[in-house]
């Protein structure tokens, strides 16, 4: 099997809810990144051979293959094809599954993967409103299905997670990702977009995580009401934030990049799905983590750096305590809980912080794991290409 190795990697700033890229349509977000990359690598369009991103709400602006659409937004050749994928909160780290797999199988030589999600434009849960629902009957007879804030409790209530973990979480991701984007560590994986300055016609560039909280505080965490049950732990200040953003990484065959003069920065070690209980349906990481470092042939000591999605305090602090891995390396700027969740995007966007902070810190392997709607766990490992 062919390598496949990481050349570029870029994502914009992540927008809080109605706020800096809520009037930008996600098609031209998407286009964004993909212009990016392309430039950042200085390769032609016409090279790269298949296009795979990840949206999870599907509909109105984000329907009709919002990869394909965001691939000519950008200007580049229509003999280029691109598809969408949906596996949840895993969509854009499954988009980077299919992308490796197409360069592994000797299919293609150059891939770009990536994802896109407009919350504040497509709100959550746009694409399961009538008509019908997804969940007939027949499905909810096996299955007992629960939105995923009462899984998040669920979660919570098995692995003996308390109020109080979940909150001081929740405010030391704030702190890390403000201390992150103060010194400047994001700085090179972000594109700056252009957007709307209300009420003048003016534009500003936009180029910081807005939904960072730099004073956060357990006593103000710790004061917010249950989210989804008055009798339930889950709150806003301990939970992902709904979020504008895209991202994009570009692959390449080992030979590709060599023969175009440019620096691998990270192979694929492996990847892994798993699936699990629907109804709990945020476990995912802890078997996702097993099953990746057995395809890897490594053991959790041997990571350098993890990257955790944080839909919810919940999920990080359980797969913590199953997997025994030390909180001082796992999401080390911080996480969704202050960065913010587009969804679809979230899986590429954890890889461009993995990616950057591994060759910040000058390390090796990077695992990046995330739960996703429905009882499903992606993970991935990288290596870093060390010259």
């Amino acid at each position: 099997m062919r390598e496949a190795v990481i050349v570029e990697a870029v994502r914009t700033p992540i927008g809080r809810r109605n706020g800096k890229l809520k009037d930008i349509h996600p098609v031209v977000l998407g286009s964004l990144v993909l212009k990016e990359i392309v430039q950042r690598a200085g390769i032609d369009p016409s090279q790269v051979e298949d296009v795979v991103f990840g949206c999870v709400s599907q509909v109105g602006e984000q329907s009709l293959n919002i990869a394909r659409n965001a691939w000519l937004t950008a200007g580049f050749p229509v003999t280029t094809p691109a598809t969408t994928v949906d596996r949840q909160c895993g969509s854009s780290q499954q988009a980077l599954h299919f992308a490796a797999n197409l360069i592994q199988s000797g299919v293609c030589d150059i891939t770009i993967a990536g994802g896109v999600e407009s919350m504040s434009r497509v709100p959550m849960g746009s694409s399961a409103v009538s008509p019908g629902t997804p969940f007939p009957p027949e499905l909810m007879e096996l299955h007992d299905l629960v939105p995923q804030g009462i899984s998040a409790e669920l979660m919570a209530r098995k692995y003996g997670i308390s109020r109080r973990a979940m909150d001081e979480f929740g405010v030391e991701s704030h702190k890390r990702a403000h201390e992150a984007t103060e010194k400047g560590y994001f700085t090179s994986q972000i594109m700056p977009v252009d957007v709307p300055v209300e009420g003048n016609g003016h534009t500003q560039l936009f180029s910081k995580d807005e939904g960072i909280r730099a004073n956060a505080s357990y006593e103000a965490t710790a004061s917010l009401q249950p989210a989804f049950n008055p009798d339930h732990s889950i709150t806003a200040g301990n939970s992902s934030q709904i979020s504008d953003g895209a991202a994009a990484v570009l692959l390449m065959s080992l030979e590709k990049a060599k023969q175009l003069g440019l620096r691998p920065r990270a192979r694929i070690r492996a990847q892994a799905v798993v699936g699990t209980d629907p109804v709990l349906m945020l476990e995912g990481p802890i078997p996702g983590t097993a099953a990746v470092l057995k395809r890897a042939g490594l053991d959790l000591a041997s990571i350098d750096l993890f990257e955790v999605n944080e839909a919810f305090a919940s999920v990080v602090l359980a797969w913590q305590k199953e997997t025994g891995a030390g909180l001082e390396k796992t999401n080390v700027n911080g996480g969704a809980i202050a960065v913010g969740h587009p969804l679809g995007a979230s899986g590429a966007i954890l890889m461009n912080r993995l990616l950057y902070e591994l060759e910040r810190r000058d390390l090796r392997y990077g695992l990046e794991t995330m739960c996703c709607g429905g009882g499903i766990g992606t993970a991935t490992i990288i290596d870093r290409v060390v010259e």
